[in-house]
């Protein structure tokens, strides 16, 4: 899958890991910030997982550097459905920060636990980024679900991290949105500000697994794709709509930032 063309509207990172995700995030908030505003994003959504423990660093770097920073949360919820939830408010973080805080709470130190259920009842201003791993009738079913509750404030996102079946997925992916009236956007699934992190990224991943580097097989990611990429290698790789900022759920004329 290639795609060339000119952007000429701004790109916004919408799901982003920092080291404040335990084991799974290889660089500090302020270096995701940094590389963000050097490579020309207008904005970054810092999604650590069922945290906000890194957006006060994030913010901070926010300022210094001149770019929207955008408060969320990466949240695997007991069903099996990987979600983004996005925060365009200060409602919506307090909504987001509650049920963090319940996840946490019910959980073993370390641990959390969150279902749809949480989802749909605590997030009611959230927006939603939906994550889906194929178009399996399970995946479908939950989607209408998602669709019919939450109409308005979600959508389905696309990751391409050059894994060779790039196009396969996107097409199942596609088939998937346009069945269930769900629009599309492009997530990075950003793992580190620089592809100069994969080795430490490896590391703490065999921390993870309890084993080591030269053991970790495929549990070790195949490339350094999940960095933080120049727009231009974007626009290759993503149709021109996937990544219209006025396409996404962060459309600066509808929603109000938290700074």
């Amino acid at each position: 899958m290639f795609y060339l063309y000119s952007l000429t509207t701004m790109y916004a990172e919408l799901h982003c890991l920092s080291n404040f995700s335990f084991q799974r995030g290889a660089s500090h908030p302020r270096d995701l910030v940094q590389r963000a505003a050097e490579l020309g994003y207008t904005a970054l959504a810092i999604t650590d997982e069922c945290s906000l423990a890194g957006v006060v660093k994030a913010h901070v770097a926010a300022q210094e550097y001149g770019i929207k920073l955008i408060i969320g949360s990466e949240l695997n919820l007991e069903e099996g459905i990987k979600l983004l939830a996005l925060a365009p408010n200060r409602a919506a973080y307090s909504e987001l920060s509650g049920l963090i805080s319940m996840a946490r709470r019910r959980s073993p130190k370390g641990e959390y636990r969150v279902s749809l259920r949480d989802v749909i009842f605590h997030l009611k201003r959230c927006l939603l980024i939906w994550l889906p791993v194929d178009n399996s009738d399970t995946s479908r079913a939950y989607g209408q679900q998602l669709r019919r509750l939450c109409k308005e404030r979600l959508w389905l996102g696309v990751s391409h991290l050059r894994h060779g079946n790039e196009t396969q997925r996107y097409l199942q992916f596609l088939e998937l949105a346009t069945s269930l009236d769900i629009p599309m956007l492009a997530c990075g699934n950003v793992q580190m500000h620089h592809p100069r992190c994969k080795p430490l990224h490896d590391v703490i991943t065999a921390i993870a697994h309890n084993t080591s580097v030269d053991q970790l097989g495929r549990l070790r990611h195949s490339n350094s794709q999940q960095h933080l990429r120049p727009i231009d290698k974007l626009c290759k790789l993503y149709p021109a709509a996937l990544l219209q900022i006025h396409r996404t759920p962060m459309s600066f004329s509808s929603y109000s930032l938290i700074r």
